[in-house]
């Protein structure tokens, strides 16, 4: 006979369940908070501090950087072409002998100066010198013949055929002395005009052939400048206009001539037309063959706005300059800063730079100092003035 037995109550209620998960889920809960609060304090710090670094700086502005300054003003500057050429003299010649022969005798000295008609060299001429002498016995016997023939004549005591012949033969006895009167000319060689002699090629007793250089003539009172010029700059060139010719023998010094000849054809090849222009010489010191700039002085132009050319920086990008503007803070102050400003410049004379687009008339430009900003710097104009441009700029 089985026993039933009650089971035994544990003292704790049936239905309690069990609580072991409860932990994990705080932790997990703490843990979190904790991390967004890491992660929000990591955030916040990052802000704070991009914000103090900025407001650091910005209140720490680097002073102005100290330029030079200069304004950009209308004025008349010159309307020049510039070319280059060489010079030439109006006369110049390499004497020689018209005649061959054995040079007898030098009357000059190299390197001085002498007159139109000068003897320079005499060629052996005996012979020629003997002609003469027979011919001119020959004339003699003739007038003589001649003068008989015709008093015969005028009393009907001799023909008028032989009044012809004796003229003929007089005439022929003075052709004789005209010929041989040129070929001892020919054999003594003259200056053909006033000049200046050069370096001597021959030697007493050489055989001369002739067209064999004996010496140069040049005469250095005046020169020519020859240059050319494009097809487009030729429409503005008229004979008459002044010209400045420089050499690089003489830097600094300018020579002043006129347009006296423009070259009616323009060259296919090159499309250049030449020019050419007179300019006198007193001193000798421009020889023929130098190197030289000729600036062809062109009518003046309406006034155009100019500024320094050191406030000008060329580059690859364009030509710009910076314009120096006036600013006001947020506290009212007024303060200065340089920027870029892309201009359009024209020719450059006299350590100056035209600007044809870009820059307004007063624009206040920087002058020196540019190097050491950049657009939009602060800058405070220096009290000294920009260097002045030289007396005399270089041509070249």
């Amino acid at each position: 006979m089985n026993i039933a037995t009650e089971p035994k109550l544990s003292g704790k209620p049936i239905d309690d369940k069990p609580r072991k998960r409860t932990r994990p889920v705080l932790w997990f809960i703490v843990v979190g908070c904790l991390l967004a609060a890491l992660v929000g304090g990591f955030v916040w710090f990052n802000m704070f501090r991009d914000k103090m670094i900025a407001q650091f700086f910005a209140n720490n502005k680097p002073p102005p950087i100290n330029v030079s300054a200069a304004t950009a003003t209308p004025e008349t500057v010159p309307n020049l072409l510039m070319a280059v050429g060489d010079l030439a003299a109006v006369h110049q010649v390499n004497v020689t002998s018209d005649v061959s022969g054995r040079i007898t005798e030098i009357m000059f000295t190299p390197g001085t100066t002498v007159k139109q008609g000068a003897p320079l060299v005499q060629l052996y001429d005996a012979p020629d010198q003997g002609d003469l002498a027979n011919y001119k016995a020959q004339v003699t016997v003739a007038q003589l013949s001649l003068d008989r023939a015709k008093q015969l004549a005028s009393r009907q005591f001799g023909p008028q055929a032989t009044v012809d012949q004796a003229q003929a033969a007089y005439d022929q006895a003075q052709a004789g002395i005209a010929k041989t009167e040129a070929l001892i000319a020919q054999k003594l060689v003259r200056a053909p005009f006033d000049g200046e002699l050069g370096v001597r090629k021959v030697e007493v007793g050489q055989y001369l052939s002739a067209g064999t250089q004996i010496v140069s003539l040049t005469d250095l009172s005046e020169l020519w400048v020859n240059f050319t010029v494009t097809e487009k700059d030729s429409g503005q060139l008229k004979v008459g206009q002044i010209v400045r010719v420089g050499v690089d023998a003489y830097p600094g010094r300018t020579f002043e001539g006129k347009i006296t000849t423009i070259e009616p054809q323009i060259a296919t090849d090159t499309r250049n037309i030449r020019v050419q222009a007179t300019i006198a010489n007193p001193e000798r010191i421009l020889k023929p063959g130098m190197f030289a700039t000729a600036t062809v002085v062109l009518p003046e132009k309406p006034p155009v706005l100019t500024v320094p050319e050191t406030a000008v920086d060329y580059t690859l990008y364009g030509d710009s300059v910076f314009v120096i503007n006036e600013k006001k803070t947020d506290d009212g102050k007024t303060t200065l800063t340089a920027d870029r400003t892309y201009v359009q410049t024209g020719d450059r004379i006299n350590g100056r730079a035209v600007i044809i687009k870009g820059v307004k008339e007063g624009d206040r430009v920087v002058a020196v100092g540019q190097l050491k900003i950049q657009s939009g710097a602060a800058v405070s104009i220096s009290t000294d003035p920009p260097p002045p441009m030289p007396a005399k700029p270089p041509r070249y």
